[in-house]
């Protein structure tokens, strides 16, 4: 039975509902039943489907509802092709260009981006999604942001080779993606988002990085110049005097190390064979300099069978790392290591070091130009900054300076009375330490002082460098390891009682203080029994 109708509204179990135009009414199964020889009836009974009498169904838009019929015979084909446009009342969820987890998770539509994991100093990792020219400086300004890091200058992408012990920080205007394309799909490489403050250390202390001893005679060139004027001024033309000295080199697929003179020079690495002449006819070509990676060794005795801890290896940077490309030498000491490292970044890429170093200083005064307005935008938006200290009642602080001068003393001032509070005696549970300094980044618990040692050298072994960790060896004690002259100094912190009040020291009770924060506090701003004051924390950042 089929029959046409034209309809302006019809009720369906119940709700009313709108349907525009003339459609047609279907009864399947009374004819059809026949033909299939009895066949059971569809769907238990007779079914009722619309269908448009129009020929040429409109485009389907994301916002419209397509109709999927619940089941199929085979041999009957539907009847029904579409359904009537009906109004989406939630359009903006079904917008791509609106939908939040597809700008968050997935990159924009026509976009080339690939995506990229970083791994944190805590060994968490977070994926991100990079454009085929990014360079490291820009990575790091993402990650900063999605990170929520306090300050923005300083963060460096490392790239390291966890079985090879090898590591290296990717240079500011190193394309990301480049360097990824060079790895092995097999090896365990990974890059590692943490601070590095030596990253330009040498432009800023230059004769600390190039002893006169390590400088070669040719390089100089200016008669009655210095030492020290001829480093500075090599340097900020971006190229870097010719460095020699003796180093273990490693024997190619032997465990024997052997001592040789070696000498940099722009056009490569050269070893003499023959003590430390310089003569031609007894110098010997090892790498060219535009060609290749300079990396940091860690673990190297136990890797290499390094005779010290400060080695280095150069290998090919279009090339995988294969064992075998690894030209392994090792320093008598970590100064002299830096000097080598140091002068391989700056005979490649020469001036644009310079460059990077010039951007991160205008960048790190910009960031500290808008870093008082920035706080008054976000004061204004959350809270105000009040003084009570007046005889007239409460005003409003009206300079950010002033304001942050005011946060700073009330907590300077909470923590006092913390530190007081629980540094009285109780007869009940003794006397209670203070553990306030848990919540600071420059404490690192109770990690060990090879650890201590090895987290400092991998964020920059800068004057000013420092962490406390729990000592291992003496109860209730700490331990201040601090950075100086390319050298890890550790210091011990004492606790004392005096009056029933716990204290902690570093001179015998000379100076007290009520906490580690305190401590802290104090030696950034004085010296006291420290060879510089504490400038730049370690911290570990978890992505």
């Amino acid at each position: 039975m089929m029959r046409q109708a034209t309809l302006n509204q019809m009720l369906i179990s119940g709700n009313m509902m709108e349907v525009a135009g003339s459609w047609t009414e279907v009864f399947e199964g009374s004819e059809r039943a026949g033909v299939s020889g009895g066949r059971e009836a569809l769907l238990g009974g007779s079914t009722l489907s619309l269908a448009p009498l129009v020929s040429d169904s409109p485009s389907v838009c994301c916002s419209q509802p397509i109709l999927i019929t619940g089941s199929r015979v085979k041999g009957i084909e539907s009847f029904s092709s579409s359904a009537p446009s009906i109004p989406n009342p939630f359009p903006e969820l079904c917008s791509p260009s609106k939908s939040p987890v597809l700008n968050s998770s997935l990159p924009p539509p026509s976009s080339n981006k690939r995506l990229m994991k970083v791994y944190g100093e805590d060994s968490h990792s977070r994926s991100v999604w990079v454009s085929p020219g990014a360079t490291a400086r820009e990575v790091c300004h993402m990650l900063v942001q999605t990170a929520h890091c306090s300050d923005q200058e300083n963060w460096a992408l490392l790239e390291v080779h966890p079985t090879l012990g090898l590591q290296r920080c990717l240079e500011d205007h190193e394309a990301v993606l480049e360097v990824q394309a060079t790895w092995s799909l097999k090896g365990d490489t990974r890059l590692v988002f943490c601070k590095n403050y030596a990253k330009y250390e040498f432009f800023r202390k230059p004769v600390l990085f190039f002893p006169e001893c390590m400088i070669s005679d040719s390089a100089d060139v200016s008669k009655g110049m210095t030492s020290s004027e001829l480093i500075q001024n090599l340097l900020w033309s971006g190229t870097c005097p010719e460095i020699q000295g003796f180093l273990h080199a490693k024997e190619p697929s032997r465990k024997a190390w052997k001592k040789v003179y070696f000498f940099l020079r722009r056009s490569g690495l050269y070893c003499s064979t023959k003590g430390s002449s310089k003569e031609p006819r007894h110098l010997q070509y090892v790498a060219d300099l535009e060609d290749l990676n300079v990396y940091s060794v860690v673990n190297s005795r136990k890797l290499y069978g390094a005779p010290a801890d400060f080695t280095f290896c150069i290998k090919p940077s279009r090339n995988p790392v294969r064992t075998q490309d690894l030209k392994i030498l090792c320093a008598e000491n970590e100064q002299t290591r830096t000097c080598w490292t140091s002068a391989f970044r700056l005979f490649k890429y020469g001036k644009q070091l310079q460059c990077n170093y010039q951007l991160s200083k205008s960048s790190l005064r910009s960031l500290e130009g808008t870093n008082l307005t920035d706080s008054k935008s976000k004061s204004e938006a959350s809270l105000v900054a009040m003084d009570f200290s007046g005889k007239a009642g409460g005003r409003v602080i009206q300079n950010p300076t002033e304001a942050q001068s005011a946060e700073r003393e009330e907590g300077q001032a909470w923590r006092r009375r913390e530190a007081l509070r629980c540094s009285l005696p109780n007869l009940n549970s003794g006397t209670r330490p203070s553990s306030i300094h848990k919540t600071q980044p420059w404490f690192h618990g109770g990690v060990s002082r090879k650890e201590a040692q090895r987290l400092i050298e991998k964020q920059g072994l800068v004057d000013g460098m420092f962490l406390i960790r729990e000592s291992q060896q003496h109860g209730q004690c700490f331990v201040l390891t601090l950075c100086y002259k390319l050298q890890t100094k550790h210091y011990l912190v004492i606790p004392c009682e005096e009056e029933g009040r716990k204290y902690f020291t570093m001179d015998d009770g000379l100076t007290v203080f009520i906490d580690l924060l305190q401590l802290v506090e104090f030696h950034q701003i004085n010296k006291g029994i420290l060879p510089v004051c504490l400038k730049h924390p370690c911290v570990c950042v978890a992505l």
